[in-house]
């Protein structure tokens, strides 16, 4: 055990439930207090924790495929940082592990829900994001879920986000023919061509989307990775040749409407084109974590991959963190950094 534990803690709480875009008073930054950790568990003082755009959907009292956040409990996502006392064993103090307890500086962390992370690999920050959720979301939707091959021609939308830029990188690591992304601004844009080696890419705040994908893909894309839905999902499909494949990641245009968002006004290509459009949840996959660490780390190691991170300082700018990933203020993986 270690000799002077914090006797208190700060953490993010939900106190109300947002409608449309979440407010500053529908979150508390609140006091709580820390004692030893029982046994089985361990306590972790959080170094960096992640905001992600799923958890918009948690803040909705609905049913889904994980549980919402519970108003006046501390909010809850991926985090790594240093074990500052143990009561579970082969975890011991000064070990870095990541673990699912975000949103405070303090967690007391189930053992069994943690797992040691190396800091010699790569940043700890990068076990949020590139060596994370975020990359194995990207990993396995295109590799697993759009059955990906070489020579395919690959549009990713939100492209300069964690997961978006993540998965044109990967594509053009294995051959694809011709990679494009959409992203909310031109230096974004600069980005995606010139640190991510995208084919192509365009500002999709410059015009229809459906017209800058087909000038930027004339011969069509064969895999969509969307993260946006709404126009880009319509503009997809009319690019997508046949038997193309579509990955349904996330919807970011449409989690903080108020009323039902209309669907893609051309669905009837679906059968014609014999096209497949197929959601994911990363859950599904964690079967593939192992090689695609050991993918991943090589490809980063050798200066194939690149990412990129927005930090934002201290755990009281949680909720700006957050709310400045849905109105697309990042650049790669939105981290709150507590160091």
């Amino acid at each position: 055990m270690s000799a002077a534990l914090p006797t208190s803690s700060r953490e993010w709480h939900l106190v109300a439930r947002p409608h449309g875009w979440p407010k500053a008073e529908d979150f508390a930054l609140r006091e709580a207090a820390v004692a030893a950790p029982a046994a089985g568990r361990i306590l972790v003082r959080n170094k960096y924790f992640s905001v992600d755009p799923y958890m918009r959907g948690r803040m909705n009292d609905v049913k889904s495929y994980t549980p919402p956040f519970k108003l006046d409990h501390p909010m809850d996502g991926g985090a790594v940082g240093e074990v500052i006392a143990s009561n579970a064993e082969g975890f011991a103090v000064g070990d870095h592990v990541l673990h699912g307890l975000g949103w405070r500086e303090i967690a007391a962390v189930p053992a069994k829900h943690a797992v040691k992370v190396d800091a010699g690999i790569a940043p700890l920050s990068a076990y949020l994001g590139v060596l994370g959720m975020t990359g194995l979301t990207a990993y396995a939707g295109l590799f697993d879920v759009a059955s990906f091959k070489e020579g395919d021609a690959v549009f990713v939308s939100g492209a300069a986000g964690a997961v978006g830029s993540q998965v044109g990188q990967l594509a053009k690591i294995k051959g694809a023919s011709r990679v494009i992304g959409s992203a909310g601004s031109d230096e974004k844009v600069k980005l995606l061509t010139e640190e991510y080696g995208f084919d192509a890419a365009f500002n999709y705040k410059n015009g229809p989307v459906g017209e800058q994908l087909k000038a930027a893909a004339p011969d069509g894309i064969d895999v969509y990775f969307d993260n946006v839905g709404g126009d880009h999902l319509e503009a997809a499909i009319s690019s997508l040749n046949v038997h193309g494949r579509a990955t349904i990641c996330g919807m970011i245009a449409q989690y903080n409407a108020t009323e039902a968002t209309p669907g893609p006004r051309n669905m009837a290509l679906i059968i014609g084109k014999r096209l497949r459009l197929q959601g994911m949840l990363v859950g599904d996959h964690a079967d593939l974590q192992p090689k695609f660490v050991e993918e991943v780390a090589g490809w980063l190691a050798s200066g194939e991959l690149k990412y990129r991170e927005t930090k934002i300082e201290g755990i009281e700018n949680g909720y700006d963190a957050f709310v400045g990933l849905l109105r697309g203020e990042n650049t790669g993986k939105m981290i709150v950094s507590l160091v």
